[in-house]
């Protein structure tokens, strides 16, 4: 056992870890480190991340320097509109010597699966996905294969309305947990990042901080997490919310719901406590509500923006008074 065996020491061993991780990936990824934060927190939650934004603001970098920060199989699939189903999760070959059917793993077979671009493939490839992100197994043939542990999808995609883009399905969108946007740096931090290309540093050299096993161990520290019944109530009310704002045709699922408690799990780990306060939740709703959410036409139109929604919403429900008790 890698970590003391009391609550707050597992607690305390998760939030050094993490910070060595963060502190890693930094090295390559300047001056945005809230975003890098909310990607090591959906990896604490065993959640997938999708990392949008327009192209050149290193997306597949901070994806590829998370990948490499954690020692464990890794895979890169180059979405592209010729890309096939099997070409994801593998495909039956018959083998001439023991003239039978055998499985050929695909790259989804790995501790970090590395999809970059997936908006650029079709409907039908990115739909391989969901049986893969959601049950950490995919089926082929009618043979059920079970994925490594853990495994984590890391997707970067660009806007939907660039060319040659999809827009991913509602169910696909459900089963990343995170959405997080880059932005564009600073210019001090462009500078570091112009050195960094002058030096020709890339993020396939940075050096693993932590192993797949470690971060099971933290994942399983993470699930351990107290969260009171009065905030499970606020989660659930938080998300039930959205589905009765006029200006959303589609609001976020129970699958949300599981995936805010979670984070906000995460986010007290990585805060070094052992229980979930309201500000956890607070904090990741963003991150994790924003994407789920479909606008109706007319507010698409009048520019509404999902994000505003949330704001509203968690200035409106109650915060639990309830004293936290473990």
């Amino acid at each position: 056992m890698t970590y003391s065996t009391g609550p707050t020491e597992q607690v305390g061993w998760v939030q050094r870890r993490c910070q060595d991780l963060v502190r890693n990936v930094e090295h390559f990824i300047h001056g945005k480190p809230a975003v890098v934060w909310n990607c090591v927190i959906g990896l604490l939650a065993e959640g997938h991340i999708l990392i949008e934004d327009v192209p050149g603001v290193a997306k597949t970098s901070l994806a590829k320097a998370l990948a490499h920060s954690i020692s464990g199989s890794m895979k890169r699939i180059q979405f592209t509109p010729d890309l096939l189903p099997s070409d994801v999760v593998g495909v039956q070959l018959f083998d001439s010597n023991k003239r039978e059917f055998v499985f050929r793993e695909g790259p989804v077979f790995a501790n970090i699966v590395l999809g970059d671009e997936i908006n650029r493939a079709s409907p039908k490839t990115q739909s391989a996905l969901l049986e893969a992100m959601a049950e950490r197994q995919v089926t082929v043939d009618g043979v059920a294969y079970a994925l490594p542990r853990p495994n984590f999808v890391i997707a970067t995609q660009n806007p939907v309305d660039q060319q040659g883009t999809y827009s991913l399905p509602e169910a696909q969108l459900d089963r990343f947990m995170m959405l997080v946007r880059i932005g564009y740096p600073s210019p001090e931090a462009e500078v570091r990042i112009v050195a960094d290309g002058i030096a020709r540093r890339l993020p396939e050299q940075l050096q693993p901080v932590t192993t797949v096993e470690e971060m099971q161990q933290m994942i399983d520290i993470v699930r351990s997490i107290y969260v009171s019944p009065a905030l499970q109530n606020f989660i659930v009310t938080i998300t039930s919310a959205t589905r009765t704002v006029p200006q959303l045709k589609l609001g976020a699922s129970p699958r949300a719901s599981n995936a805010l408690a979670a984070a906000a799990q995460a986010r007290a780990a990585v805060e070094g406590r052992a229980f979930v306060t309201a500000d956890d939740v607070k904090a990741m709703a963003r991150a994790v509500l924003c994407h789920r959410l479909m606008l109706t036409p007319e507010a698409a139109v009048r520019e509404f923006r999902t994000e505003a929604i949330v704001d509203n919403i968690l200035a409106a429900v109650p915060v639990p008074q309830a004293p936290v008790s473990v």
